[in-house]
């Protein structure tokens, strides 16, 4: 295995602090609103998101999140369905990046099947020390608030949870995906690329008027028989699959049961239930790190492995103002450093 890091595609503090850390391995997510460039699928826009990272000394070994708009093919169907790109234009798009990845050797795509809001948190709350530690509870969910994209709540969106009528089935989601999921990932297995499905986060039966689809290991099964392939792989959040199963030494058992399936790890914990839970600094929860790794080992695993959220630190906004919460800086390198010692503790 082999430690990461998600950096922004664009000059940012990490850039400089991960050759320092030793970390010359990235994954980085080239959706047009973050790079500043227009159609992330053409060969030529990827490359100069990767040619500008290698001026840095830094290596891209996979993407990350939805590369574009994905609403045409995640959304079909929906009720007030106002789209401005065809589902088959989007998906001719994502072959092309696939295509794209393949010719740069990029061999990793983590991606997820979020309808409506992607990654989402509610709030924040005082963690160890007046650290400031994302949070999910349901019950705000109904209040106004926005997702990783800054996508406020519609109010289509706001009717739907009050009247619990949903604007997509989890029968039309997973149509949704099955048409996805075939359409892509011929292209995927031809280039190379594992495709690494990320759960949903939270993973609940659904959110904000969608239903979500990937918050259980059955349903990883059901997508993998959909097309088995070692293209159609796995991305195993800790966290997202601690709080599906419900207890923590499951999470070992469900390691063992994708095994080589798994193509990416993120590594973080959280504290509380998919309803309403806390995230914690990685050496924080009762998850044990340590036993989890040494399963990765035996299991055989060697993919890329990176922290994921953190809270913030004191003097974070002094060093990036405009961090995004879970995504400031100085946790990170504290994770890092705690990564680093979980991966050479259990090397051999």
């Amino acid at each position: 295995m082999r430690l990461v890091e998600f950096v922004p595609p664009v000059p940012h503090p990490l850039w400089k602090l991960c050759p320092q850390m030793g970390i010359t391995d990235v994954v980085v997510k080239v959706n047009p609103e973050l790079t500043g460039l227009a159609d992330p699928w053409r060969f030529e826009t990827l490359s100069s998101i990767v040619s500008r990272l290698a001026e840095a000394g830094l290596r891209v070994v996979g993407l990350e999140g939805d590369p574009f708009d994905m609403s045409p093919i995640k959304e079909h169907g929906a009720e007030e369905d106002v789209l401005q790109t065809s589902r088959e234009e989007a998906l001719a798009h994502y072959r092309e990046l696939l295509e794209s990845m393949g010719r740069l050797g990029i061999k990793l795509l983590c991606y997820n099947f979020m309808v409506g809001k992607g990654w989402s948190r509610t709030g924040v709350r005082e963690g160890r020390g007046g650290a400031k530690a994302t949070c999910f509870s349901l019950k705000d969910v109904e209040e106004e608030w926005t997702s990783d994209f800054g996508r406020k709540t519609s109010s289509a969106e706001v009717r739907s949870l009050k009247s619990e009528v949903l604007l997509l089935t989890h029968e039309q989601v997973w149509a949704n995906y099955e048409c996805f999921v075939k359409a892509v990932m011929p292209t995927a297995e031809k280039c190379g690329v594992r495709m690494a499905l990320h759960p949903d986060d939270p993973c609940l039966d659904s959110l904000g008027g969608y239903a979500r689809i990937f918050g259980s290991v059955e349903a990883y099964d059901r997508a993998y028989a959909l097309y088995p392939s070692p293209s159609n792989a796995v991305t195993f959040c800790q966290a997202n699959f601690k709080l599906m199963i419900g207890e923590r030494g499951r999470l070992e058992e469900a390691a063992r049961h994708f095994g080589k399936r798994i193509a990416f790890i993120h590594v973080r914990d959280v504290e509380g239930t998919k309803d309403d839970f806390t995230e914690l600094f990685h050496d924080q929860g009762d998850t044990d790190q340590f036993a989890l790794m040494r399963v990765y080992r035996e299991i055989g695993l060697d993919v890329p492995l990176r922290g994921d959220h953190v809270p913030e630190m004191a003097y974070d906004r002094v060093l990036t103002p405009e961090g995004t919460p879970g995504y400031f800086t100085l946790g990170r390198l504290f994770a890092n450093g705690y990564l680093k010692a979980l991966l050479k503790g259990t090397d051999g």
